[in-house]
């Protein structure tokens, strides 16, 4: 029986593939002629790799014929197609449900429990809660669904920084990974799990000592089963988010169905109540409380190079997340009202804890405890599941320890970037402290995203080229959330200055890191 070309069935694995992704099926109407030039040659010699070619790709996995018309002036097509057909790619294994879980995962943490008690007490008005939690709903809308597109544009593994580096080169694109590799993806990590396990103190009187062996123990138990594989990572980020949703929706019907609080709570429902802030300062704090109860919506775009039909399946789990999590803050926040009046506010500590005794008398503690406990550990989860990959995207390009790019043979995961974020997160659990080196960070991080979503005009403009999915309403969409973003980096800078710039500073200090370490190492990957 003759033997199957190698290179048409390389042709056909496109096609199909691309199909589900709303490409043609073959770029610019191209095709495999290697047939013929397969019965000419020798049975057991392979056809030669130099009489293909397709810039970008290891001769092994070229499948033009040589002369023949490539996807080099379409950029998404040639991600498209190198994330299709190098074998050390990661499998695409996720769908839209898991893609949601992701997004609505991450960003409902504890912060559910103790942001609207700060906006309710400065606001001083349900009315304007409302209009606050609706207005960054939109705005993260927006900003999704720019995401989206920059995601069906590269759909591999990196995310932002991916998005960056074809925006505006590798040095930015460094400095974010620089960013996320030192400080932020590793704070988070650790910031939660010692989050989670200081609850579980609570319940349980462990000692400081036992909390911070509990929050290392959950940070590598997690990193473990994402080692293990995608699809069981998968599986427990979506009956984690399940579970959390369930149970802030059994919140909700115990408060409103036993009617253990007092409609009168929300009236007067637009006149700020005394004691309040200005409306225009009480606004500003809103904004930047909501934003961050918003943050890490985009994270799920650094699994692109692991969703099947990341062109239909991410904008859509964006958006889907987005609106679940603005509903969520929605209902939770009023079923918070309804159980404490404004005028009983002080702090959110307190206003979780008032709502905890109106819900379950004096149990509420506890309960509210595991019920955070689950949400944070949610949250655990998809951090650490999102955040290596971009550390393996940068190791592919070149920029940085080439072992983080590898993919465990077995498991088909990036183990090893994996196991260097578990790690890094457990010095920093360790050492403390990482709450204030985090916080100096936050103006950096709003300034990539701010960056990220301005790629949008740098690569319309650079890739003509169609694409199966394009930002609803742009240009407005776009600059919307850009003008936005603009007023929250002047909130944040006016509030402190000082560590705002530090931020910055310490950013900028990978600039020589990438010129004297990295930069020849990219480019010899890149050739």
């Amino acid at each position: 029986m003759p033997r199957a070309c190698p290179v048409l069935l390389n042709v056909r694995r496109y096609s199909s593939r691309a199909r589900y992704l709303g490409y043609p099926r073959w770029p610019h109407g191209g095709s495999c002629s290697c047939r013929k030039r397969k019965r000419e040659a020798p049975r057991d010699k392979p056809v030669a790799s130099e009489e293909f070619s397709h810039s970008g790709l290891k001769p092994e996995n070229r499948i033009f014929q040589k002369g023949a018309r490539t996807c080099d002036d379409d950029p998404a097509q040639l991600a498209l197609h190198t994330s299709l057909t190098t074998p050390s790619q990661l499998k695409r294994q996720i769908g839209i449900r898991t893609a949601t879980a992701l997004v609505v995962g991450e960003v409902i943490a504890v912060g559910i429990f103790l942001t609207p008690a700060g906006m309710a007490k400065s606001l001083g008005s349900p009315f304007w809660l409302l209009m606050v939690w609706l207005a960054m709903g939109a705005m993260a809308a927006c900003g999704a669904l720019c995401y989206g597109e920059l995601a069906a544009r590269y759909p591999e593994a990196g995310g932002g920084y991916v998005y960056l580096r074809e925006a505006y080169g590798r040095p930015l694109a460094f400095l974010y990974g620089w960013m996320a590799l030192l400080v932020m993806d590793p704070g988070l990590t650790a910031a939660l799990g010692l989050g989670m396990a200081s609850y579980a103190g609570f319940i349980f009187g462990l000692s400081p000592i036992a909390i911070k062996m509990l929050a290392i123990g959950a940070i590598i138990l997690l990193a473990l089963v994402n080692i293990r594989g995608v699809k069981l990572g998968a599986a427990l980020l979506r009956w984690l988010t399940v579970l959390k949703l369930g149970l802030l929706l059994f919140l909700l019907l115990w408060g409103f169905g036993f009617q253990l609080g007092h409609w009168s709570n929300f009236t007067p429902f637009i006149a700020q109540r005394a004691h309040s802030a200005p409306l225009m300062a009480g606004l500003a704090g809103g904004l930047v409380a909501a934003f961050f109860s918003f943050g890490g919506w985009w994270d799920v775009t650094k699994l692109a190079g692991e969703v099947r039909d990341p062109a239909r399946t991410l904008p859509r789990a964006l958006l889907y997340g987005v609106v679940i999590v603005t509903l969520v803050y929605i209902l939770t926040s009023a079923v918070f009202l309804y159980l404490v009046p404004l005028e009983s506010v002080t702090a959110g500590e307190t206003f979780a804890a008032q709502a905890g005794e109106a819900l379950f008398g004096r149990a509420g503690g506890r309960v509210f405890s595991i019920i955070v406990i689950v949400a944070v550990f949610g949250s655990l989860a998809a951090v650490i599941m999102s955040a290596p990959r971009v550390y393996f995207a940068m190791a592919r390009d070149g920029l940085f320890l080439p072992a983080a790019a590898r993919v465990h043979a077995r498991f088909g995961t990036p183990m090893r970037a994996i196991a260097l974020q578990a790690l890094l997160a457990s010095v920093l659990v360790i050492a403390g402290g990482f709450n204030e080196i985090i916080s100096y960070f936050i103006f950096v991080v709003v300034i990539f995203i701010a960056l990220t979503v301005a790629a949008l005009f740098v690569l319309r403009r650079k890739a003509a080229g169609a694409i199966p999915y394009r930002t609803p309403g742009y240009p407005l969409t776009p600059i919307v959330f850009l003008v936005l973003i603009a007023l929250l980096l002047f909130l944040l800078a006016s509030n402190n200055l000082r560590q705002s710039l530090l931020g910055v500073a310490v950013v900028l200090l990978g600039v020589p890191v990438y010129y004297l370490l990295f930069r020849d190492q990219a480019a010899q990957q890149q050739r």
